[in-house]
């Protein structure tokens, strides 16, 4: 027997789906690889399925309320996180994927999840149609952005009867992603990783501003990715929403490109690799105004704009010895040639292009296509993936270009 998970603690969350048979069979793939699992089912799952299955399954009581009424024994949320390393829903209905999306803490196995300090994947199951809908979709793009790893359904024969996607991934499919994440290889550990990522925002006056559609997904999905196999990391981040899950990772926010280029200067020889993912804006007003600009009585208005430091070519002409620097090139024509052109202009050491000619890639998208291309003349291109996929594929490189 492989035990290829002994030792590890397993949450596996349990919805009230009709998919919700499957997870004895996760459970029972989790245990005989040697996962300690302890189960945290909603009410309406107990519907669909039995805690004696599961307890009997598992060795350990299932939890599914806060207290048990006979006794008083609290069952602590908190407790469960810190002991977890790693949290799976499956499968996860629309409803509590709609809760987790916005706290919405009424049981306790979302309670669970919002005390979680371990990485947590869901698996999806419902009707086509419920997961085809906007909400569904806004609120698996939340949680993902949140750096919830989703296992996507699958299309098939479906409850109702219908064919279409919305079936729960099968238990060994499930079980594959969970041996995937824990053989992940720690080779950043030691290392500390610098970023830049999101847009900024030049002020024009106090509530008008320069800026652009990036949200910062793609470099909080590399700084995830960093931190996941070992590296601290420097997030230097521009005006976004998105909030890091890791504690390995600092978060230096700013507004501005000067902001920026003043963070990454302090601390750039601090940095073993450093990625300038931030969409930097190459102009900033010569003046701010230091009231709002009234329209009244003027018919046109004229902003004189003034070149911003360029924070990557600053990086590359001051680099150390050792150090690895990636930039970004996010093209609209002559691709290839622009991001050749970054590449050996900036001194860097890679340079991760990507193009808005591309369906999926781009700014407030859950998806990218990139061509990774390296100072010692490799490139390679990846097909549309998600931008956590398209991280690992990015810090990936970056490990096999430091290691010659």
């Amino acid at each position: 027997m492989s035990q290829l998970l002994k030792g590890k603690h397993i949450v596996l969350g349990i919805t009230g789906g009709i998919a919700a048979y499957k997870s004895a069979m996760l459970l029972r793939l989790f245990v005989k690889e040697g996962a300690e699992v302890q189960v945290v089912m909603t009410p309406a799952a107990k519907e669909f399925i039995t805690p004696v299955t599961l307890s009997a399954l598992s060795g350990k009581p299932v939890v599914s309320e806060f207290f048990t009424a006979n006794t008083g024994e609290w069952h602590s949320h908190v407790d469960l996180g810190l002991w977890a390393d790693l949290m799976v829903i499956a499968p996860a209905t629309a409803s509590t994927l709609g809760k987790m999306a916005n706290g919405i803490a009424d049981n306790m196995l979302v309670t669970t999840y919002l005390s979680a300090k371990e990485h947590v994947m869901v698996a999806p199951a419902m009707d086509l149609d419920m997961y085809a809908s906007p909400s569904t979709k806004r609120n698996l793009s939340t949680l993902a952005a949140d750096g919830v790893e989703i296992i996507e359904a699958k299309s098939g024969e479906l409850a109702s009867h219908l064919v279409g996607k919305g079936r729960m991934a099968e238990p060994e499919e499930i079980l594959q992603r969970v041996i995937a994440y824990f053989s992940k290889e720690r080779d950043m550990e030691g290392l500390t990783v610098g970023i830049t990522l999101g847009p900024t925002h030049e002020m024009i006056d106090p509530v008008r501003f320069i800026g652009n559609y990036s949200t910062g997904k793609m470099g909080f999905a590399i700084a995830e990715e960093c931190a996941s196999r070992g590296a601290k990391v420097i997030a230097v981040a521009g005006p976004t929403s998105i909030k890091p899950s890791n504690p390995a990772i600092t978060v230096e926010s700013v507004t501005g490109a000067t902001e920026m280029f003043e963070a990454v200067e302090s601390n750039l020889a601090g940095c073993d690799i450093w990625v300038f993912s931030a969409a930097v804006a190459d102009y900033r007003p010569e003046y701010v105004a230091d009231h709002k600009i009234k329209r009244e009585g003027v018919d046109e208005m004229t902003l004189r704009l003034v070149r911003n430091p360029d924070i990557a070519a600053y990086a590359g002409a001051h680099r150390d010895q050792g150090q690895t620097m990636i930039g970004f090139s996010l093209e609209t024509d002559n691709a290839l040639a622009n991001a050749r052109k970054k590449l050996e202009k900036k001194n860097l050491d890679m340079v991760v292009l990507n193009t808005l000619a591309d369906e999926g890639a781009g700014f407030g998208t859950d998806t990218n296509k990139v061509t990774i291309l390296n100072s010692r003349g490799e490139e390679k291109t990846f097909p549309l993936k998600s931008k956590r996929e398209v991280a690992t594929d990015i810090v990936d490189s970056i490990m096999r270009y430091r290691k010659g």
